[in-house]
């Protein structure tokens, strides 16, 4: 669970009815606010920067900790601070773990690209596994009001979220080890090198098809599981609306790139003949601010287009989340918080989490249903190994909403 990318989460147990508020009672808003600041987060950001450096890298978790300590004691909920209680040694356990199977795999494309391949294989059969030990390690580490959260999902259904993709990659990379190394037994074998091409083409246009579907397994996985005493969250939303928004972004991906050639042919005519040094200064003057565009616009839709469907589509018997992120100012600090990173050689960074993560939990709403004094913790037990957590920093995936 990527803290940058989170929001608090509160979940009805699997016998509760569909959410939906109880009838009859007053819904009470529960105020979310962030109060962090950049030139706090800054001091933490660089010390922590340091460290990992100094350590080559093994100061990570520690830092880690520090950080996700900081930004929840800076979440409140109705007015009371989230925290974070994970012990940096037990996620320092699970980094090392992480770092040896990085290695392995790096290590045994060298001798041999089968094996290399083989490795592959193996992490991809073991992230279900630890990505479900990252959203259990994270969510029993989290409190609110002396209360730990949990995370209840199932192994079987952690693997079942992920079938989809992991069938597809199976295929690529299934295709891509029994395509022939030699030039000369390709020449020899034409007809099976063009079965294993076939293959590698078809387990990549499957992934496409299907990462809309995994999408919405995933995100069902999670907000299915979420728990906070005896209340636990439940998604009704539809796979129909995961594929409306991949659409909606395949065309945008299509028509921004399309855009940007465009500009680039007409600023390339208007320049005169292509210099031998490369391309021509109008050319650069007109591509670098279209290209900044472009992918802020991408990731800025797709960023708050998804938190706006999911949680408002996330409820529990007492509780209803909503999400109002707006596109346009989302848009514009996603801009700015890369033009800036960029100009700073990164030193801006802490002041880009810190404005993105303050925008994107005041757009979070929370009504309560019911008395909240009623509820009464359910067992949960923190999680004593936190090999999972490294694992989400390790395959860089947001396992946050």
């Amino acid at each position: 669970m990527s803290y940058e990318a989170s929001s608090p989460r509160f979940g009805l147990s699997p016998a509760d009815p569909a959410p939906r508020a109880d009838a009859g009672t007053l819904a009470q808003p529960m105020e979310i606010r962030f109060t962090g600041s950049g030139s706090e987060y800054f001091r933490i950001w660089i010390v922590n920067l340091l460290l990992i450096l100094l350590t080559l890298s093994l100061y990570a978790p520690f830092a880690k900790a520090r950080k996700l300590r900081y930004l929840q004691a800076n979440t409140l909920v109705a007015g009371d601070a989230l925290g974070f209680h994970g012990d940096p040694w037990k996620m320092l356990r699970g980094y090392l773990l992480i770092l040896l199977l990085a290695a392995v795999y790096g290590a045994s494309g060298h001798f041999s690209p089968l094996l290399g391949v083989s490795t592959f294989l193996l992490m991809m059969v073991l992230w279900p596994a630890l990505w479900r030990a990252s959203l259990q390690f994270r969510l029993a580490n989290t409190s609110w009001r002396g209360l730990r959260f949990s995370f209840t999902g199932d192994l079987a259904g952690a693997y079942l979220a992920w079938l989809p993709s992991l069938l597809a990659g199976a295929l690529v990379v299934g295709g891509s080890m029994l395509l022939p190394q030699d030039p000369n037994e390709v020449n020899e074998s034409s007809m099976a090198g063009a079965w294993m091409v076939g293959l590698v083409m078809l387990g990549s246009l499957m992934g496409v098809a299907v990462l809309p579907w995994t999408w919405a397994r995933i995100k069902r996985y999670q907000h299915d599981h979420y728990r906070y005493a005896q209340q636990q969250t439940q998604l009704t939303l539809g796979t129909g609306a995961f594929y409306g928004l991949g659409f909606r972004l395949l065309g945008i991906t299509f028509l921004g790139g399309l855009a940007i050639l465009l500009l680039m042919l007409a600023a390339t005519a208007l320049s005169g003949p292509a210099s031998t040094e490369g391309p021509g200064g109008l050319v650069l003057l007109v591509a670098a601010p279209a290209y900044l565009l472009f992918i802020s616009g991408v990731s800025a839709y797709s960023t708050a287009r998804l938190q706006n469907l999911v949680w408002s589509a996330t409820a529990s018997r007492q509780l209803r989340f909503g999400s109002r992120l707006a596109l346009r100012p989302y848009w514009q600090l996603t801009l700015k918080n890369l033009v800036l990173t960029g100009l700073t050689l990164g030193l801006y960074r802490p002041f880009a989490v810190i404005a993105a993560v303050s925008m994107r939990l005041q757009a979070m709403r929370l009504e309560l249903h019911g008395d909240l004094s009623d509820w009464q913790s359910a067992p949960a037990g923190a999680m004593q190994d936190a090999t999972g957590d490294a694992a989400g920093d390790f395959f860089g995936i947001d396992i946050g909403l």
